[in-house]
């Protein structure tokens, strides 16, 4: 039997349709991802990285949005409120396990649908190429002899970045003066443009000015040194080991009320993203350490996170539960 052209495209076609993947038929537009931080800062970076590649996995791209406001707080409220279609997800970082625990909002994960934790993040103290201190013992010595006089950037009351400085201000005795910003970009500027004394912030961050030469690290607040850079000591190796340290982390969740067939394709599809060989070689060159968990693993690291939280916000005063 001869087939015509008609009928072998309209078989390529069938097949096509019969061989797509079923995660492919779940969603027809493109997804809005909410970013709750700035554009460039270490969240934004790791939330366009990740949807780079998106309709490869998912069927559709996604699309992102920063909505900043209320220490992430605005946008984080907006995707928990949003309408369980699955065609609103958004980036929810350390600061959710820390809203209920000082007291600033009732949000939580469990107001969330947990799909996927991707990142986990150590504190890093940095200044300007031209600061006198050279080392996090310049530092601490400095604010020993000059209470409150040291200005510390970061991105929030609560966040890990002010709870590692004030843990270690704690520590030793000293008194830091902190400006809390709405996010890792907007503080970095402020330290780049030397209205701060120092930033503590992720190190990737900061990683282009470092790169050119206008920042330098003193430290970093993790048990082990970071493998993007090596010669840069930890708090502990500098003389100030702390106890209880608080990685910061970013993850991508959905609204609550999102049915199961929706929840098991954004579940495959971030699983997908987050093997994807650019998200990968993205993430390593920004020097953002990538830990992966599915959507069951991210909620109950979510549950024992808040647990381990809150002597670390009791420390430095900041627990109100």
């Amino acid at each position: 039997m001869t087939l015509d052209r008609r009928t072998l495209i309209a078989g390529a076609a069938l097949g096509t349709v019969l061989s797509a993947p079923a995660i492919a038929q779940t969603f027809q537009r493109d997804i809005t991802m909410v970013v709750p931080w700035a554009a460039g800062g270490g969240t934004d970076t790791l939330a366009r990285t990740l949807v780079k590649n998106a309709k490869q996995h998912i069927g559709v791209g996604i699309n992102v949005v920063n909505r900043t406001g209320g220490t992430g707080a605005v946008g984080m409220q907006s995707v928990s409120t949003a309408r369980g279609d699955g065609y609103t997800v958004g980036l929810i970082t350390f600061h959710l396990s820390a809203y209920r625990l000082m007291g600033l909002s009732q949000l939580s994960y469990r107001d969330f649908q947990p799909l996927a934790l991707l990142n986990r993040t150590p504190a890093a103290f940095s200044v300007k190429a031209d600061s006198p201190f050279k080392t996090l013992k310049d530092l601490v010595d400095y604010a020993k002899a000059n209470p409150g006089v040291v200005t510390i950037a970061n991105s929030g009351a609560g966040a890990n970045t002010h709870l590692s400085a004030a843990i270690l201000a704690k520590n030793t005795g000293i008194r830091l003066s902190f400006v809390p910003f709405d996010g890792g970009a907007p503080a970095r500027t402020a330290m780049v443009g030397g209205h701060v004394s120092a930033l503590v912030s992720g190190p990737d961050e900061v990683l282009q000015y470092v790169k050119t030469g206008q920042v330098r690290f003193l430290a970093m607040v993790g048990e082990q040194r970071h493998p993007s850079f090596p010669d840069v000591p930890t708090v502990a190796e500098a003389g100030f080991p702390i106890k209880e340290i608080v990685y910061d982390w970013r993850g991508v969740a959905g609204p609550k009320n999102m049915p199961a067939d929706i929840t098991r394709a954004l579940n495959d599809g971030f699983a997908k993203m987050a093997n994807d060989p650019d998200f990968i070689a993205l993430m390593d060159q920004v020097a953002l350490p990538r830990v992966y968990m599915n959507g069951a693993d991210f909620t109950t690291f979510l549950g024992t996170m808040e647990t381990s939280l809150e002597p670390a916000l009791a420390e430095v005063g900041l627990l109100r539960r």
